[in-house]
């Protein structure tokens, strides 16, 4: 039996081409198949030609005209989320089974991060990866969700002006819409608000993510446990990902309540977590870590993938 899937990459912009390398670097179940692109000039192509990569710059149309379309079990979309709609659909009609994980705020499967849900979903045909702040803060918000009922969270993602690309910038809405739906569906929030702030500073600042959530009223020691073992598991696949400061806890009863804009006035435990996210710099910058994180993310998420159909295939093959 084989021991490794191949794997397609839609998308040879800098979130594509860090994926690539990654595959390449550590894929323990996976292995390159393909680049995909639209700019025959682009360095991802280049770069997966110099690495021995078959690469088209036909974007979709070009990947199912090569020859190891027929091998490719997994494709990974890091293009937009319009053009990922697109994608799904020309692929789906090539090729039925195919499994898709992407990258983009599309969400057309299920949201999908890791340490939270993905065992919930490994026979979905397309996963999608919520946003890089998703990905950084809804494992907070479901720690803080497993030991106390979580009636609002809200996550700040301040990431690098020079790490958001045109896709990032172009998707901004659907960051917003798709991370607060994430914190709810995931996290289990059952209100959820997300704002993204693009930091100009020189030199660029790493990722940060600020979580505020408000729960019932609950021993602070339980809910600062999980979060240091959800840390500790997404550290498992990003390295960079990290806890700022301790985690930080106010109590408001009904003397002192907290007023919650479109909410009202609430009472429990508000728990601030603050994280930071570095990148490991295998294509990007170190200050990309809102990249990074996407990246690590859906290479844990296909690797999970692809043992579950290895396992299958075997399975069958016995």
């Amino acid at each position: 039996m084989n021991s490794k899937l191949k794997a397609a990459i839609i998308g040879s912009g800098n979130i594509g081409t860090d994926l690539m390398i990654k595959v390449l670097r550590q894929g323990k179940h996976i292995e390159m198949g393909a680049m995909v692109g639209i700019d025959p000039d682009s360095d991802g192509l280049a770069r997966a030609k110099r690495l021995g990569v078959a690469a088209t710059a036909e974007g979709v149309d070009g990947l199912v005209k090569l020859p190891e379309f027929a091998d490719i079990d997994i494709v990974f979309d890091a293009t937009s989320a319009g053009a990922h709609v697109a994608n799904d659909k020309r692929l789906r009609q090539a090729r039925p089974d195919i499994r898709m994980v992407d990258l983009t705020p599309a969400a057309i499967g299920p949201y999908c991060v890791p340490v939270v849900n993905l065992e919930e979903h490994l026979d979905a045909k397309n996963v999608n990866m919520v946003t890089c702040g998703g990905q950084a803060t809804i494992p907070i918000v479901a720690a803080v969700a497993s030991v106390a009922t979580v009636h609002y969270a809200e996550i700040v993602a301040s990431i690098a002006s020079k790490s958001a690309g045109p896709g990032t910038r172009a998707n901004i809405d659907e960051f917003t819409e798709t991370t607060a739906k994430g914190i709810e569906v995931i996290g289990g929030a059952k209100k959820g608000k997300a704002i993204i702030v693009l930091n100009p500073a020189e030199p660029p600042l790493l990722m940060r993510d600020t979580v505020y959530v408000l729960s019932d009223a609950v021993d602070t020691t339980k809910v600062e446990a999980a979060i240091e073992k959800m840390v500790a598991r997404v550290n498992g696949y990003v390295a960079g990902y990290r806890l700022k400061q301790r985690v930080q806890f106010e109590e408001f009863d009904d003397s002192k309540p907290l007023n919650i804009s479109g909410i009202g006035k609430m009472t429990g435990l508000k728990t601030t977590v603050f994280l930071q996210v570095e990148g490991a710099a295998h294509y990007l910058p170190a200050y990309a870590g809102n990249l990074d994180i996407m990246t690590s993310a859906a290479l844990a998420t296909g690797e999970k993938l692809a043992e579950r159909m290895l396992d299958a295939a075997e399975t069958e093959a016995a």
